[in-house]
Formats: structure tokens, sequence, C-alpha cells
């Protein structure tokens, strides 16, 4: 970087002794305030610790000293090249130093073409010709610069090209996916955190010390923080990690601790099964924490209950390390009758200069005050007694506040600094209470106190949608998260921290102590429960929450039904929450202007008539006893109605008076014989979930609406006489697609469903073949279709993210992909002179490699087809027609390619591999590699299943490469094969097949139409190199550790391995994570069956999306998350098939 740049620090955690995730190079002139100041910011955003330098660093005729270690402890370079990058000497050097790590220690380099023509860089032509001219220009620099640009321009670039904000979150996705970020979302501007952290650090390496740490402290002095520091810094050197935060706010919830132990298991074990029990979850917990080396944290235990159920009571690998926050002094009694031995960490406080800094970094925006408030800001950052939470919230109260002049006004601080020394006893909880005040508006505060008191946990987007009339919700959340008073998971969850919660429930609670229904809101279920059995309420209330299963447990008489006039005088009742709560009587009284009524275990089997709702937004009736359901009154407002789990209702009448509905959801209602025939005109209608419903497609003819975009119809009873339903022949938006343990053979034709992102079809144990599938797809999952036998797609260029066929034991082609046939089903034609192999087609070899497709199969001699290479595997036989032109005892051969007949066309190379397993490992990888060194191409290939021989014994590898187009007479070619884990080669040949130029498939295995080299664009890691595999062999390598030794057999040094980390089956990512929130909706809702942490009407707005990678030992599968409320503990048995 030449001249100009702004140096920020961010100093989040890296791993191993990188100080830094990320080094930007760029000509400041060019982009320093434009294009990569953007950049930065963006890369910060995400928690990616990023280093550029600074305008005040002078620049001289070589790199200054701290850019060469900035270089150097980073663990990745981000180069943007732009106009004038190659006119300065010193954005030269560093790419230079930057290459020169690549080589040497395996530095990632991302090159980013900023309004650049890539060759122009290659062929070093305009603005990137470099010439000999003056001192700074030497014959041997420039010459060192040239080959530097000419390997950069040899990487796979970025390229802008659209809207500069897409490209930049293409970078940060592409940077995170490649430095296999998995981070727990530590804050920026962490202060003090290296100091404090190296202890615990030690800790982790030590494998003799004790398994777990407990970090005990005060609220807001930084314990959950501290543990995603240690978690991002060390998270890379286990086999598994998992970080739970909130246990104890989730626990709260029903269900959650099962819901956590779910979480956890499928972290660790990446295991999808789901189960209603939290012993089961224990025991299996206990199991994974035996065998594999984890980093687990659980964040904010509070109950011992929570860590019994979390971890068991077995020992656990001794290797692995657990992290433990709680707000409890101690919590070394939890740990009495287990194996686990636990040491507790008191985390100190920030000193003053710590405090200082961060305190400027929210009130300032850099580590130091501005000119003439340093004194003030000292005494500010006393004030906070070393607390990170209240200086956050104290810096962000002075620049947010109202009069946006006042981040200038010394009378400012000075008067708010007053304020806190009236009650010095209590300066914190002053901060906290101002940081509520300060906020601009009413409506704000209102919100604050709404979320704090109802909606903890929830969706941002179903909060949103609920208190966005009276609120602003969508702007004041936004304020809220500002101003350090709220936060988002990233599973778009609304968390706020403890001392938030606790602050706002007291402001409730001192709007009347001693009388609830003066308050303005209540949660508290006692209070609730009291109010409305004397019948006691007023015009104040504003929200009550009331769940009668959780009283139950603690009051042995109750009354068996209030009264429903009992809400009578709650005449600005909003929020309503009666779970499992009767009424009796008349509902004519029943407040009018509720925006949100959730009322799970509904007692009648109808809607009353007087029973006003005009006004609601959500409905959430779900385990209601309602037989009927029929709007009492045209509801304009709702976009929301959720009757999951309704086992007993019938029918859905006049569904038209809910004109702007969105989400429709029916889980389970297997009674449903009847939806009213207006469901096809509600024109907002998005979502519609008819899991379960076995009865209402049957009996009623149902046309959906075409604004749908999400629709769930799994174990519905389609079969193929439900042609018309499953066409959706005028739902053009349809973006997810749920069909899942149905009856139907054949599918329709979806090639006009253009939107389609993700179809599952999971457990259609008839399904048959599936054609002509929209190259649009995203995620396809066919999980125990065990009767398939074809999918087809409208074009083979497509890009699945995850594609699951676990268990579809007769899978015998999946278009684009690859085909894997028993010999005794291919016809002697398509064989040609290969048709000998017919006499061993009832020989048996054992298939490895995906297990996907292996699990289950038949053992007799398989063909396997893909990128255009017909290979089959077989015992140790011997065969006259297996003959050779050259051949070799060892790993690799070289030829010539020999000239030939003018009436021959050369079409390609018989590979013929023999090897035997030496040692009882597991054996993968095994490649082949071809290399034309005459034109400078290499091919790549690993099959995605081989043959696995018994210890001792030999197998055989053939393989035809139909590459005539690529050979020359004359080419000189090398030919190697690559074997790890215990595999030795026995012998290598090579045989070149020649052809008269007449269609046949008489001189090798042909079998298939497509011709390598199609478009292997995917494939392609280097301009001349194709790496055709379909599996991710370094999920599990640490990025800053050795290269394996058979991949740099391979490859050499022309590409880092972090360039295939993430490899699919399509091959290289396009944007592996994290997934832009803009597009998440699109897979919002993929699956019934991932994740259930909250109580929630609607589905999280969230994907977790891991990538398949179908390698033996190393596949994992993914769902899109769709988390309705407690389902997880409610799912019917024949629904999970």
């Amino acid at each position: 970087m030449d001249s100009t740049a702004s140096s920020s620090t961010i100093v989040s955690p890296g791993t191993n002794n990188s100080r830094y995730d990320v080094f930007i190079s760029f000509r400041g002139e060019d982009t320093r305030f434009s294009f990569t100041d953007h950049l930065y910011e963006a890369l910060v955003g995400a928690g990616i610790r990023t280093f550029t330098d600074d305008e005040s660093i002078n620049r001289g005729e070589d790199l200054k000293p701290e850019i060469e270690r900035a270089i150097t402890a980073s663990r990745a370079s981000i180069v943007v090249l732009s106009k004038n990058y190659a006119n300065s000497t010193w954005c030269l050097d560093e790419l230079l130093l930057i290459m020169e790590r690549r080589k040497t220690f395996y530095h990632i380099v991302i090159p980013v073409f900023y309004h650049v023509d890539p060759s122009d860089v290659r062929q070093q032509q305009n603005n990137f010709e470099l010439k000999v001219n003056t001192v700074k220009w030497t014959e041997h620099k420039v010459e060192r610069w040239k080959a530097a640009l000419t390997e950069f321009a040899n990487l796979d670039p970025m390229v802008l090209s659209g809207p500069e904000t897409k490209f930049i979150a293409d970078i940060v996705s592409t940077i995170g996916h490649k430095l296999r970020l998995k981070l727990a979302s530590t804050p920026p501007h962490l202060t003090g955190m290296d100091t404090r952290a190296e202890s615990i650090n030690s800790w982790v390496k030590d494998k003799q010390d004790v398994e777990v740490l407990a970090i005990c402290g005060m609220a807001g002095s930084g314990k959950t923080t501290m543990a995603k520091y240690i978690y991002d810094s060390n998270f890379l050197k286990f086999e598994s990690s998992s970080f739970l935060e909130d246990i104890g706010k989730i626990c709260e919830q029903p269900y959650g601790l099962c819901a956590l132990q779910e979480q956890l298991l499928a972290d660790i074990l990446e295991d999808k099964k789901k189960e209603l029990d939290v012993t089961w979850y224990k025991t299996q917990i206990e199991k994974a924490l035996q065998n594999k080396k984890v980093l687990i944290v659980l964040d904010d235990i509070d109950k011992k209950e929570q860590l019994q159920a979390l971890l068991g009571y077995g020992k656990i690998n001794t290797e692995s390390k657990i992290i433990i926050t709680s707000r409890l002094p101690s919590i070394q009694t939890f740990f009495g009758g287990t194996y686990l031995k636990c040491r507790e960490h008191k985390l100190e406080l920030l000193k003053e200069h710590e405090a200082l800094e961060l305190l400027s970094w929210y009130a300032f925006g850099s580590k130091t005050p501005m000119e003439g408030f340093k004194d003030l800001a000292l005494k500010a950052a006393q004030y906070c007694s070393g607390n990170p939470l209240a200086l956050k919230l104290l810096g962000s109260l002075f620049v947010n506040a109202k009069d946006p002049r006042k981040r200038n006004n010394v009378e400012f601080w000075i008067n708010t600094l007053k304020l806190l020394e009236k009650n010095p006893d209590y300066r914190i909880q002053g901060i906290l209470r101002m940081s509520f005040d300060y906020l601009p508006f009413m409506t704000y505060r209102e919100l604050f106190l709404h979320i704090a008191c109802f909606f903890i946990g929830e969706d941002e987007d179903y909060v949103v949608k609920i208190l966005e009339p009276d609120y602003c919700a969508t702007a004041g959340i936004v304020t809220l998260i500002k101003r350090c008073l709220l936060t988002v998971s990233p599973s778009k969850k609304l968390m706020m921290h403890g001392l938030f919660i606790d602050m706002a429930r007291k402001m409730v609670l001192e709007e009347s102590p001693t009388n609830p229904a003066k308050r303005s809101r209540i949660w508290c279920n006692e209070d609730s429960y009291t109010l409305l059995r004397q019948g006691k309420g007023s015009e104040t209330i504003e929200g009550l929450a009331l769940d009668m299963r959780l009283v139950r447990e603690e009051k042995d008489t109750m009354p068996e039904a209030f009264e429903a006039d009992s809400l009578a005088k709650m005449d600005n009742l909003k929020l309503l929450q009666l779970n499992y709560v009767e009424l009796s009587g008349s509902y004519d009284d029943f407040p009018e202007d509720l925006r949100w009524l959730c009322w799970h275990g509904f007692q009648l089997g109808t809607i009353p008539s007087d029973f006003f709702m005009g006004n609601l937004v959500a409905i959430d009736m779900s385990y209601s006893r309602l037989q009927l359901f029929e709007p009492p009154m045209v509801i304009r407002p709702l976009k929301i109605l959720n009757f999951k789990d309704s086992h007993s209702l019938v029918k859905i009448c006049n569904i038209s008076r809910l004109p702007n509905l969105e989400t429709l959801i029916l889980w389970n209602c297997y009674s449903l014989v009847h939806i009213s025939e207006t469901i096809k005109d509600l024109k907002s209608l998005t979502l519609l979930n008819l899991t379960g419903c076995e009865h209402l497609l049957k009996t009623s003819n149902i046309n959906f609406p075409p604004s749908l975009e999400r629709i769930w119809l799994k174990n519905c009873n389609l079969d193929d006489t439900n042609h018309s339903v499953l066409s959706f022949k005028f739902q053009s938006n349809l973006q997810y697609l749920h069909l899942g343990n149905n009856l139907f053979e054949f599918l329709p034709d979806y090639n006009h469903l253009k939107s389609l992102r993700v179809l599952d079809l999971s457990f259609c144990s008839k399904l048959k073949s599936i054609k002509c599938l929209p190259s649009s797809l995203e995620e396809v999952f066919i999980t125990c279709c065990n009767k398939l036998e074809n999918v087809g797609f409208q074009s083979h260029r497509f890009t699945l993210i995850e594609f699951d066929y676990e268990g579809c034991s007769n899978l015998l082609e999946v278009e684009g992909l690859f085909k894997l046939v028993p010999v005794c089903k291919i016809d002697d034609v398509d064989l040609g002179h290969m048709k000998w192999l017919k006499e061993y087609e009832n020989y048996e070899v054992s298939l490895i490699g995906d297990f996907q497709l292996t699990v289950g199969r038949s053992l007799h001699i398989q063909m396997l087809y893909e990128f255009g290479i017909t290979s089959t595997f077989l015992p140790n036989i011997k065969n006259p027609n297996m003959t050779y032109d050259y051949i070799s005892q060892s790993s690799s051969l070289s030829f010539h390619v020999p000239s030939y007949a003018n009436n021959l066309i050369l079409k390609g190379l018989n590979l013929t591999l023999k090897y035997t397993l030496t040692e009882a490992k597991h054996a993968y990888p095994i490649f082949a590699k071809i290399s034309n060194k005459t034109k400078g191409v290499d091919l790549i290939y690993n099959p995605t299943v081989f043959g696995s021989p018994r210890l001792g014994e030999v197998a055989i590898w053939l393989s035809y490469w139909p590459i005539g187009k690529l050979l020359d007479v004359g080419d000189k070619v090398d030919v190697c094969f690559i074997l790890a884990n215990g595999l030795e080669v026995v012998e290598s040949g090579v045989k070149v097949v020649f052809g008269d130029g007449v269609e046949n498939r008489g001189n090798g295995m042909e079998f298939g139409e497509e011709v390598i080299l199609g478009d292997l664009s995917a494939f392609k890691i280097s301009t001349e190199t194709y790496y055709l595999c379909r599996r991710d062999f370094f999920k599990s390598v640490e990025v800053d550790g050795p290269t394996p030794r058979w991949f740099r057999d391979l490859v050499g040094y022309k590409v880092d391995y972090t360039e295939i980390q993430g490899w699919r089956k399509t091959g290289r990512p396009l944007c592996s994570v994290p997934i832009p929130r803009a597009h998440s909706n699109v897979l919002a809702y993929a699956h019934d069956n991932v994740n259930y942490y909250y109580s929630s009407s609607v589905p999280e707005s969230t994907s977790r999306t891991r990538i398949s990678n179908g390698s033996s030992g190393c596949a994992c599968f993914s769902k899109s998350a769709c988390n309705w409320d407690d389902s997880i503990c409610h799912q019917d048995q024949k629904e999970r098939a």
C-alpha cells in the first residue's frame, strides 16, 4: 500500500501465531477512501482481523518494518489491483513479499481486480508494463516484480462486475471460507484481551491440565466475550467444536434444554437424529465426548441440571477442553459425582488505560480521546470501574446523544458525569439507565421494554411484524443495536444482556411495586395467575403472559378455568400469551386492541362469535382443541396464523376473511379434511406448511395461491393420482418445496420453477425416477429413497450446495454428476471391447469413498462414470485383454504420444493401476494425474468411489480418459498415481486408445456421452490445472498447519491447499459462508427437523449450511433451519420416518 490508507487494527482472535487474519494491499490514491475503506469496514464487521496501513507511515525506498511485520503476521492477504497499483514501488514490494509468503508459508492470497483487466496483468501491458528507468526501478527489482505479477496473475481472480456492495460481500465470504472461520461473533474493539487470555490459552494447550475451566465474574465483565475470544482462537485445533450461548435463557423456554442437547450433538457429531428425551441425548453426548477431541463452550450455566444434561457423568477425551461461563460466584459443587475436574478463573476487570481505550473507541471512534476530552474521558472511564459493558454503554451514550453536537460538547459530558457522581454506589446501573433514557423516541423505549419482557430469543422478523404498527420496530431495533442495548444472533434471534433484561423488568416493577394490575407489562406467571384469578386489571396493562403448565408445577389446587371477562379492564392490552389457560363465559368484553395472541392449548372447539380479533397481526393457537376455524370477522392486519399440532381441527372456512395473511401453519393437523377454496385468492400468502395433513389432499381439491414461496407437503399421503397438486403450475415464485415421506413414483416436470432453491424428497420410498429438475436448485435431499435410480436436471450447468442421497442404495445416475452401474446392467455394445468384463460381473469388490453411494449397495463389479472418465474396480484378475503400451512398477511413468495412421483418431488413454493395502487404515485418498508437459495442462482426478482391497490383497483400477483432443503426436505426457493411508502401488500402465473416426465404443470404456473438459470451469484451480474431485479432503486441516504431502505431490507449489477447502460435489464453492442476510430467506425455511431453540410462532429465518462433502469419514449434511416453536418435543413418531 502506498501513501494513504486507514490503519485500523481490530484485535479479534486468530489461530496459531497469526496476529491478523487479513492484510490489505492497495494503492492509496486509487481506493483508500472508497472501495478499500468499504472493504475494510465489511471485513471488520464480519469479525475478521484486518490490517491496513496508516497515512502517517512515512514512505521510503523500502518497506517499513511495521508493514513487513503485518504481512508476515497475517494468515491471508487481499491484493486490490487498481489502475495505478503497479506505478508504486511500495505496492510492488508488498506484492513480492506476499507471494513469497504464499510459496513458503501457505499464506492465502485473494487477487481482487478493481477496474483492471486481468489480461493486462497476465500479459504485463498498459498500466502493468514494468520497465527499468530510475534508481528505484533497477533491473534486479523489475525482474522480481515481474515474476511476482506473473505468479499472481495465474491465481483465481475476483473481478469487479456489478454493484460494489455485492462484490465486497463476495470477497468477505470468500476470505471467511478460506480462513475456515467458524467464529462465535466476537465483538469489535476488544481491549486488554490478549493479556487476559494468555493463561486460558495455555490451559487449552496443556493436555495434562483439568478438562473444564469455569470463567466467573460480575455481570458485564466480559465473560462471554472472553469465551468467544478463546473459542475463535482455538477451535481449529480440535476435531469438533460447539459454542452454546445464553444457556440460562434458553432453558427457561419449554424444551429448551432438549434443543441445546440437539445442537451440541449436531456440532460434535454432525448427527441429524431428533429425539424427545433428554436422557437419550445425554447418553449420546457422553459417548461422543469419550471418543472425540472437542472444544465446547457452555455460556451462562446457572444450574447443575444444565451441566449434567449437556456433559453427562462419564469421562471425556483427555485432549478435549470445556469452557463454562457463569455469573455464580462458584460452580465447583456442580462437578460432584462426575469424572470431570474443574478450575475456576476469576476474570479481571479492565485496568485504567484499557478502560480509557475501550470507552474512546465507542465515544470517539478511535483508541484515544479527542483533543480536549482526555481528562473527561478518563474520569468517565473511572466511573465504570473497569466494567466493559458499562464502558461501551457510556461511550455509546456520548456519541449517540439526541443532539449530534453533543459529541463535541464539553458541558454535556460534565453534566452527565455529575449525574453519575450523585449516586456512586450505583454508577453502573445509572449508566444502564442513561442508555435507556437517552433513546431518541418514546416508542423506542416502549419497544425496548416489550422485547425485554416478552420477546427475548424470538425471531427478529416475527417480532418486527407484531410490533411494527405501534412501535416502528424496524427502525427501533436498528437503534437499539447501535446503542448496544440489543443484539441479533446469527440465527436472527433477538438477544439482550442479562443486565438490560433485569433493568427493564425492574423499571416495570417500579411502576407499581405492590400492585401488578397497575404495571404496563406482566410476564411473571404468579402475577398473571393472580390477576386472572381475582379478575383484576387496568388500562395500564399492555402485555401479559401466563403459562399454566409452569403454574401447575408449583400449585396444588387451582380453578379449572378463569372467567373470560377477567381481561375486561385491560383495554390497552396489545400482547397476550395464555398458554394452556382455559377461559369460560362471554368474550364480549375481551380486549379489542390485541396485536399478538399466543394461546397454545386453546380449549374450545370453535372461535366464539363474540371474540373480537380485528386488530391481530399474529395468532398462534398451536396444540389447540379447535375442530373448526372460521374467522368471526374480516381481520385485515393478520399476517401469521399457526395451528400446529391441533389434532382435532377438521375444517377451515372463510379464509378469505384474512386477505393479508402471509404465513399459514397447519403442521400435524391430522384430522384436517377441508380448507376453504378461497385460499387461492390469498395474494400475500408466501408460506404454507401442511406437513402431516394426511387426509386433506385426498378429500379436498386445493388450488394453491400463485404467491407461495415456501410450501411443506411432507407426510401428506400424496401419490401419482395427485398430479394436479404436485404440478405447482402457477407457483412460479416457489423457492422451497418439501414433499418428503410421500407415496408417488414419479414427479411432474418442474422446469417452470425457475426460482426453486430447495427440494426435499426424503423418505419417498416408492420414488423411482426424477427428471428435469431446474438447474436453479441449490439444495436437494433424496435421503432413503431406496427405489430411486435416476435423477435428472434441466441442464448440466448447476451448482448444488447441498445434495444428500444417503440410503439411496439403488441410485444409478445423477445426471451431470455421476453414473454408478453394475456391469450386469450394462449392454455389451456399451462396453465395446471391454465386454470381457461381463465374465466378472458376479465378482465382488468392496467400494469406499462416498459412503452415501456405497453403504447398502451391491458388491458386484460396478462401472463409474464422471467428468467424462469411465472407471471400474476389480479384484486381482488376469485377463489377456488388459494390455499396456507403457508399464511401470512404480506410481509414475512418462511417454511421448506416438504417431499413428492417418485413418485413425487419437481418442484418449486407458490407465491401469494395481495397488494393495499394507496397513489396516481408512484407504483414502486415491488420485490419478495426467500432465501434458508440452501443453502445460494437468488433470487431477479423484474417483467418487474406489475399490478397497483387504489387507495384503491387490485391487485393480481401470479407467478410460477421453482426452484425445488434448494430445498431439510427440507431446510428453506424465502419468502418476497418488495414494495415501496405507495403500501401495504394485504396478501402473497406460494404453493409448485410437478409433477409426466412426462413433463406436470399441477401443475403451466409453460408457457415456460427455467428453472430458466439456465445461469443467468450476473445477479449475489454476490456469493449467483441473481438480476433478467431489469431496473436501481439507475439512479438518488447520489453515496454518502443514500441507499434506500427497497434495504437494499432486500440485507442487502452484496451488495452495486452501484453494480447495470447502470443495463441493459441483466444484469450487461460489459463496460458502456466511450466507448474505439479504438472501437468507431463500433457504430460511428449508427443514422442519434441525434446530429448535425457542418457543416461537414462526420459523426462524436462518440457514445452517454445511457443505456436503460425501467423503468417507468426513461427510456432513446440513439442513437449512426452519424452527417452529417447541416442535422438537411434539413431533409425531410417524412423521419422523
